[in-house]
């Protein structure tokens, strides 16, 4: 690179500088295998694994794993700061526990032979047993329990980390909706009274409703069944959808809802309405099929009587903490997201984590082929000098094929906006073809025009 002349002013080479680290993204550059065809004889178990293979968001590894390829990954990415953002809100302080754990702390909870067989279970070369963690009770009490008794004045502590879990599935489907291996955020809290506790919970729980509202998802919140995890109360977040395994019942009326598993008595019609907060005969909790993806459990004292977890209350006396526990499957949500918005034929995600913003579509080589290309350049470049579509376009520059080709491939992926340089952008001004993909609209726009809309645009 020639050096930079003493007579540029400071504001040029600042303005070079940045130039020079804006990095264009080009389609034929990606790792991608741009619609591998689907082998003979295979089948898929749901709408949104097919759509997730064929469009390059995850590939199998071995059974119950997969990878998460770039272009997913920039969408799990940025789900992990949505959560992040709701987390830190309310006062969570993120941390990061081994995924190995001593088969010690399991046993002293007894979790280690009721868990049984989901456990992941191995030894070290000294025979020392440990398992990888499908959850993290035991170890988090554990750690607060090092440094108790705690004073009061200092709760709620609500500590939370998004990492990798394991679980040995019998029977893996669904891809990343039901795995061996997935990216949880679980979130543990200590409160100096129960009635504490029950604020903390609602707290994070009304944190899970805000995410599931950024994300512009259909979700619905209902009482879930304690389980291994144990407690005093539960509740339980879901997508409705046709391929759930979880059956829950949703009152139209008021909106309360309950798993099947709390209850085998919701077809007699008075449980049914003394269940339902209205009371009313006009209400009746209808059955549909949800997948899972949060989880609340109000524990109490359980696993703090365990591991000699304390508090010192306001009387400077000694007692146990109450705890929560808070669980989001994050993979779970990223592939719930689009089984339940997309169609069959195209991803549609929640515009927030798409992958990138913007494919722009350049004009097919031939004649003109470098001025359309040149326009598609500049656009880009005008484009990264706004903050909610910086680094969010990429330029499909595969020009040896069609427009209709390229459009059809970023439609399918699920790109929100896709700006095409046809024969108007030759003209004074330039107006650009804008599809977006989430409306179902075409716009004709100047370059001016273009940049005032997405200035609007919101990312993480």
């Amino acid at each position: 690179m020639k050096p930079l002349c003493t007579c540029i002013s400071g504001r040029t080479v600042y303005k070079y500088i940045q130039l020079k680290r804006h990095y264009r993204r080009y389609v034929s550059k990606m790792f991608q295998t741009f619609g591998k065809l689907q082998p003979p004889g295979t089948s898929y178990s749901c709408k949104s694994q097919k759509l997730m293979l064929y469009n390059d968001v995850i590939e199998p590894c071995h059974t119950g794993t997969y990878h998460l390829l770039p272009y997913g990954f920039r969408a799990f990415e940025k789900l992990l700061k949505v959560i992040d953002r709701e987390m830190q809100a309310i006062g969570g302080q993120k941390m990061a526990m081994p995924s190995l754990a001593q088969a010690a702390v399991w046993k002293t909870s007894g979790r280690w032979d009721l868990v049984g067989a989901e456990l992941f279970k191995l030894k070290d070369r000294h025979e020392n047993e440990y398992c990888l963690g499908p959850t993290h009770e035991e170890l988090v009490t554990n750690l607060f329990a090092s440094i108790s008794p705690i004073s009061h004045k200092r709760l709620p502590i609500m500590l939370y980390q998004i990492t990798k879990k394991f679980r040995d599935e019998m029977n893996p489907k669904y891809a990343l909706l039901r795995s061996r291996e997935f990216e949880m955020k679980d979130m543990y809290t200590f409160d100096s009274t129960e009635t504490k506790a029950m604020e903390t919970y609602e707290q994070v729980c009304e944190a899970y409703c805000r995410i599931f509202d950024t994300l512009k998802v259909p979700y619905v919140k209902v009482v879930g069944a304690t389980g291994k995890i144990g407690g005093k109360l539960s509740h339980e977040f879901h997508f409705p959808a046709s391929i759930g395994e979880d059956s829950i019942f949703v009152c139209e009326k008021c909106g309360y809802g309950i798993n099947s598993e709390m209850t085998s008595e919701l077809q007699d019609k008075e449980n049914v309405i003394e269940s339902c907060p209205t009371r009313s005969n006009h209400c009746g909790l209808k059955p549909t099929p949800g997948i899972e993806v949060g989880h609340a459990f109000l524990l109490g004292t359980k696993y703090s009587a365990i591991f000699n977890a304390h508090c010192r209350n306001s009387a400077g006396q000694i007692e146990l903490t109450y705890m929560g526990c808070f669980g989001l499957g994050v993979t779970r949500i990223l592939q719930g997201c689009i089984e339940v918005l997309s169609s069959e034929k195209q991803i549609r995600w929640p515009q927030i984590i798409a992958p990138y913003q913007i494919c722009i579509i350049p004009q097919k080589e031939g004649y003109l082929a470098k001025e359309f290309f040149e326009k598609a350049l500049q656009l880009c470049d005008s484009l990264s000098q706004y903050p909610g579509v910086k680094d969010e376009v990429v330029i499909d520059d595969r020009i040896w094929m069609t427009v209709g080709k390229r459009q059809y491939e970023a439609t399918r992926m699920g790109y929100p906006f896709i700006i095409v340089t046809g024969k108007q952008t030759l003209e004074k001004p330039s107006v650009f073809e804008v599809i977006d993909t989430t409306n179902d609209e075409t716009l004709f726009l100047t370059t001016d025009q273009i940049c005032d809309k997405m200035s609007a645009v919101k990312t993480v």
